[in-house]
């Protein structure tokens, strides 16, 4: 048996007619050699004493804080060259494969490169050694991760559309639940039968005018309609006591809620107009007090005849006209106010009449916002010429609440909007405001005004002389006579009736 050990370069091993030797033999260690010659004594032990003192230098060199730090030197730096001139053994780290996860030597090391692990000592024992880990590479823990998703191929990848009806729970509009009690439902009637009272009936009669049998009614109550001048006659001939104490109107009233408040009563033997402020988008809350009994207006003013006025082409609408009549409603012509402070009362001259103005009209309807109060009002004197010609006392009423139930698009944020909406109202007397509330089973999107209170208070009246030919000077005194109890009842009862308020109240024109 030959001592020599086994050639292990392939140009060697080809000498020697030997196989080429195969990777993994390759990695098996090779049997030391032994040599014949004996080595000087102690020299093997002065190899490993030096070996040690390196090793301790790097030992004493990492320590921090109590915690060791060491780096190991690789095995090369400190292999000898042999006793015999053979050639040396490949290690058996310098051929571990790179994906093999559990070796405790080198991972992914080319022969020759140096290790680059770190040990860390963060415990020690019973006796006080310390204990070490190791730290693996960083390309180690990286192969390694567990919540590194498996790569797929990308013909394999599903890739999926969006699912229909995913968003709905999160849609803005929010839906009126099924189970609502009776008398909400009842209330949401009311509000909106009022609300397309106009369209509704309108579109009705024009409906009938389909069916050739009715022509011969249709056209002479179409022709009576034109000619008629019932809203402005002062006469309230039409005006029906049952009608306006309908238990229709205790919904509708309820639906917000709306109350009504008065600051002093008022004498039954005078003539009054009522000035409503603000106009807002419909003037729900002047129609709850002054068109209805549904807020008891009769308990609080007993012995005044009120009449909510409106613009005359509502009584030119076929089958609308005969709704607004039944209620009370008037025109809001010179003519008609002047006819209905003249006549009724105990002696026929309109002792104990009043009508209901909304002073600021179309105009002040483009202001109307949530948390505002901007009144048109300065430029507004046909109403108080009025009352002195006819010795009727001004009672200034503010709505709280009536521009809080509808939103609109703001005219100042649109110039042209706004440029639009005035070309109207100058031609046709009324305007568009663009607005929105919330629907019949939504919360959000609709034509239904918001459930916001209201509370509308009456001002104390401002005695009025009677003058047929009103003095300019007496005029403005009276106006703002009107003006100074207008911001009485703002400034006594904002804070109770307001308080969600964005700004106080202004007089913009």
């Amino acid at each position: 048996m030959s001592l020599n050990p086994e050639p292990s370069q392939p140009e060697e091993r080809a000498e020697h007619n030997l196989e080429p030797k195969s990777y993994a033999d390759a990695a098996e260690p090779t049997p030391e050699p032994q040599s014949h010659e004996r080595q000087p004594d102690g020299a093997a032990d002065d190899a490993k004493e030096a070996l040690k003192n390196k090793v301790d230098e790097h030992h004493n060199e990492s320590k921090t804080n109590g915690t060791k730090v060491i780096r190991i030197v690789p095995a090369e730096e400190y292999e000898g060259e042999g006793q015999d001139n053979s050639p040396k053994s490949p290690t058996r780290n310098a051929h571990r494969r790179k994906s093999s996860l559990k070796s405790n030597g080198s991972l992914g090391r080319k022969h020759g490169e140096q290790l680059q692990h770190e040990l860390f000592a963060k415990h020690t024992d019973g006796n006080g050694d310390t204990l070490t880990s190791v730290k693996p590479t960083a390309e180690y823990e990286f192969e390694t991760r567990k919540d590194q998703k498996p790569k797929q191929r990308r013909n394999s990848e599903l890739k999926s559309g969006r699912q229909a009806g995913e968003g709905w729970h999160k849609s803005k509009i929010r839906f009126a639940p099924l189970h609502v009690p009776l008398q909400r439902r009842l209330q949401t009637v009311a509000v909106l039968l009022h609300t397309l009272s106009i369209a509704g009936l309108v579109g009705i009669f024009f409906f009938l005018c389909a069916i050739p049998i009715l022509w011969p009614i249709l056209l002479p109550y179409l022709l009576y309609v034109l000619f008629s001048k019932a809203g402005e006659s002062g006469e309230l001939s039409f005006r029906s006591e049952r009608w306006r104490r309908s238990k229709l109107w205790s919904l509708f009233a309820s639906y917000f809620p709306a109350r009504l408040h008065r600051s002093q009563e008022l004498e039954p033997t005078r003539k009054y107009i009522f000035g409503y402020h603000p106009h807002g988008i419909i003037s729900h809350g002047a129609f709850a007090a002054f068109a209805t009994e549904a807020l008891g207006f009769s308990q609080l003013f007993p012995g005044i005849t009120n009449t909510l006025l409106t613009l005359d082409g509502n009584f030119k609408l076929p089958l609308y006209r005969e709704y607004a009549l039944r209620l009370g409603l008037a025109s809001v012509s010179r003519e008609s106010c002047e006819n209905i402070l003249a006549k009724g009362g105990p002696n026929n001259e309109g002792m104990g009449r009043a009508i209901t103005i909304v002073v600021g009209g179309a105009r002040e309807s483009l202001e109307s916002k949530p948390g505002t109060l901007r009144l048109v009002v300065r430029r507004r004197q046909g109403f108080v010429k009025l009352a002195i010609r006819k010795g009727a006392d001004l009672v200034p009423v503010i709505g709280f609440g009536e521009n809080e139930i509808y939103e609109q698009l703001d005219p100042h944020a649109h110039p042209w909007i706004n440029r639009f909406q005035l070309l109207v109202k100058k031609i046709m007397g009324w305007t568009i405001p663009l607005f929105h509330a919330r629907g019949i089973f939504n919360y959000d999107v609709g034509m239904m005004p918001y459930r916001r209170p209201m509370n509308i208070v009456v001002g104390r009246p401002i005695k009025v002389l009677q003058q047929q030919q009103p003095d300019k000077e007496y005029v403005e005194k009276v106006h703002e006579e009107y003006i100074t109890e207008l911001l009485r009842i703002w400034n006594d009862h904002k804070d109770q009736f307001a308080k969600e308020r964005t700004e106080e109240l202004k007089i913009i024109e």
